[in-house]
Parts: structure tokens; sequence; C-alpha cells
């Protein structure tokens, strides 16, 4: 479980995180959503330690975040970023190798590459192993580093806006794959998303934010109502019964 006590950050004099406390569920597959500036982003990286809080604390598995050995938390949690580097002459099959890293330190062996296939063949991409990255589309690079985050195998699984770049067909392949990797594997991912059907339909819980501020939590179908989410928008958003299911209409 993944503990986030009193956690605020702030640059210079501006908050853009303000006390926030929550307790992630573990198993499930929990969206951070909200606008633009909200502080999603911020508190994905302050729970992965790429980012110091200026006040409070994390605790992973009962342990704070700042007592784990670097080595320990590479094997437990994987953060996929919103900027992804992309080096010129690495192929993609290259790339995913650097998801065992953590494991293997560069001395590969048969589970190190059982993995490496494993999440090339989840994320279709067995066909562009021998590409290089910057001869891909942005969708496809974009896929490559996914396989890379699923060949670390870790318990926690942390992804910053993963479908940017994505076509349709993609994006929902990639949210039925994190899905399945939660349902199957007992992973716990948190994913930073602004397409809230997805989240309507693929997402177990959802934390909200507005303004710096944990705003709203609980499961995906306390969140997905008509005043829960125009207070966290700030607009109307219509919603639809699909199946068992509710979609999200918020064109104007």
């Amino acid at each position: 479980m993944i503990e986030i006590r009193d956690i605020s950050k702030k640059y210079r004099e501006t908050f853009v995180l303000r006390h926030v406390s929550t307790r992630l569920p573990s198993d499930r597959m929990v969206a951070f959503i909200g606008s633009n500036g909200a502080g999603k982003s911020t508190m994905l990286n302050i729970i992965s330690r790429l980012l110091e809080p200026t006040e409070g604390s994390v605790s992973i598995d009962g342990r704070e975040l700042r007592k784990w050995d670097s080595r320990e938390l590479a094997k437990t949690l994987t953060i996929l970023g919103q900027t992804l580097h992309t080096p010129a002459r690495l192929t993609v099959e290259e790339l995913v190798r650097f998801g065992r890293f953590p494991h293997s330190r560069g001395r590969l062996e048969n589970q190190d590459f059982l993995q490496i296939e494993k999440a090339l063949e989840l994320t279709e991409i067995s066909d562009l192993r021998h590409c290089y990255l910057d001869e891909l589309s942005g969708g496809q690079r974009q896929m490559a580093y996914i396989a890379m985050a699923i060949a670390q195998d870790t318990k926690y699984i942390f992804l910053d806006e993963p479908l940017n770049n994505l076509d349709m067909h993609r994006a929902a392949r990639i949210m039925k794959l994190l899905r399945s990797l939660v349902r199957e594997q007992g992973k716990t991912i948190c994913i930073v998303i602004h397409d809230i059907n997805f989240v309507s339909f693929y997402a177990d819980y959802v934390v909200a934010f507005r303004d710096g501020i944990l705003c709203h939590q609980g499961p995906t179908e306390d969140i997905i109502r008509t005043d829960v989410l125009r207070d966290i928008y700030g607009m109307d958003i219509a919603i639809e019964p699909y199946g068992d299911k509710k979609i999200c209409v918020y064109y104007e």
C-alpha cells in the first residue's frame, strides 16, 4: 500500500500541492485526474521519489520512501514520465532491455529475456524489435517505452499520461493491458490521465486534484457523477449509461 501523509510542494512561494493525505489501494488501477496544473504529475513524481516534497512523507509497504535503497526501490516500482528522451541509435529491443537493469545489472539471464519477450508481445511491437527509435512514429515510440516499463516487472507501476501520441486502437489496447496486469498479476497501477471515459471504463479508484488540493477520491462509480465532475473541472459534463459503465459527454 502507498500512504501519502500531509504532502505539500511549492516552487518559490507558489504551492502546487497543499496538504495531501490519502492511501492508495493495492492491486487496483488508480487514476489521477484533474485539470492541467492541478498537481497530478507532481504527486506522481513525489511518490516515485523523483521529486522531494516540501512537507510531508510517503510510505510504500509500510516503509518511508526516503529509507528505501535505490536498487530495491527500482525492483518495486516503475515510473514512466511524460517527457521521453529518444536515443537516436537505440533499437526497440535494446530500450526494452533497460527495464531489466534493476534485476540484472546489465547481465541478462534467461528470466530477463523471457520478460523482455513477454513485454514486446503484450504491447504488440515484436515486429519492431530491430527498428531504431528515431525511425518510429510517436505512438510506436510510446509503445516501446510502455514495453520497457512492463519488462521491469514491478509491484507498482506509475504512468504519467501514457496514452499520449496513441491512436484510439492502441490507447484502448494499452488500457486493457494495464487492467489485465492488475487483475491477473496483482499489480498496483497509478496513472495520470485526462480521458475520463477511459477512467470510467478501466480504473478501479480515482484521486482527483484541483488547484493543488485533493478534492475527491473514491471508487470510480462514485466519481463519475455530474456534480463531482463539475466540481473537479468547473464545467457541466453529461453522463450517459453504456451497459454497466458510464460515458461522459463534455463537448459544448
